[in-house]
């Protein structure tokens, strides 16, 4: 749905050489997937979502959104996605209503759809009681919800979502991915930007890290986790565990123990984790409980951009 072949943006600088804001990116998000496109403030993650919603144009490399080139046709693609900027400008002076019926008429949403869209979107998101109200006096929460909804008033086929829950409550943010894994089911193809990493690990279906302009890390979280760690990481709790820290020598590195406790790493835990219960189950443990210890997404997030960074640097 979305496909992506050596897209670059450098922006031009006086008396000095042009600016790379994004750097030759490739990659591809199928109908259907939820991508998360990760990456610090400055990079790049911003330019490549208004690149692919024909709001800006390419310096070099290609890009197609349902079909559709970037550039060559522009206004089509711009009717097929739907953005949620992460600073969305509403107008003040429109009710909800007002406000939602002029952009699905931009749109070319014909007006009975466009009026059965709103009244869809607004009850959805907990916005039809106040239809009526000026925009002005919206709450920060609000205000992101009836951006959200414009994003969505003509049912687009590819969504782009910077920040969708930054200010909401997290009923309302519950809500927000809920409707976004809806939308996934659906066949929309989808693109979410955010710093908020637990959210990403919730929605996503890959992971994409951008640092400088650049894509240093593309796949699953599991995928990343184990080309980032290698040996999968456990924690063991059994009674009495420094009695029994000798028999784990040899089958895995041990990392950490406490007295209840033994954390450890393992190459291939279906071979050894069995081969370990029974070694400690004939020696007299009582095992309490054996559970993966998996790396979080920040852990794998700041390793990864680190990594990244100081690629840049050599």
């Amino acid at each position: 749905m979305i496909q992506l072949e050596g897209l670059t943006k450098k922006f031009p600088r006086p008396a000095d050489e042009d600016f790379t804001a994004v750097a030759d990116l490739t990659f591809q998000v199928a109908s259907g997937e939820i991508l998360a496109l990760l990456g610090p403030n400055g990079a790049g993650k911003t330019t490549t979502v208004r690149m692919l919603a024909a709001v800006l144009r390419p310096t070099a490399g290609r890009a197609w959104v349902d079909g559709l080139d970037v550039m060559a046709d522009a206004q089509q693609v711009r009717q097929r996605v739907g953005l949620l900027t992460e600073f969305p400008g509403l107008y003040d002076r429109m009710t909800p209503l007002s406000y939602l019926d002029y952009f699905g008429e931009l749109q070319g949403v014909p007006r009975r759809e466009r009026q059965a869209r709103a009244h869809e979107l607004l009850q959805r998101f907990d916005l039809w009681p106040m239809r009526s109200q000026p925009l002005g006096t919206f709450s920060k929460g609000m205000r992101q919800k009836v951006a959200l909804c414009r994003a969505l008033i003509h049912q687009p086929r590819v969504l782009y979502l910077d920040e969708p829950t930054s200010a909401l409550d997290p009923g309302a943010a519950k809500g927000v991915r809920d409707y976004i894994r809806e939308l996934s089911r659906q066949g929309c193809a989808v693109i979410v930007c955010t710093h908020n990493l637990a959210e990403a690990e919730l929605l996503a279906h890959r992971i994409a890290i951008i640092s400088r302009g650049r894509i240093v890390a593309l796949g699953t979280l599991a995928a990343l986790r184990r080309e980032l760690v290698g040996a999968a990481t456990y924690e063991l709790r059994l009674t009495d565990a420094a009695r029994f820290r000798a028999h784990l020598d040899g089958l895995v590195r041990v990392r950490a123990w406490g007295d209840d406790w033994v954390r450890y790493q393992v190459e291939d835990p279906a071979q050894s984790n069995p081969l370990l219960l029974r070694r400690l189950v004939a020696a007299g443990a009582d095992v309490i409980a054996l559970s993966e210890v998996p790396d979080s997404l920040e852990d794998v997030y700041l390793r990864l951009v680190a990594a990244g960074e100081a690629d840049h640097a050599g």
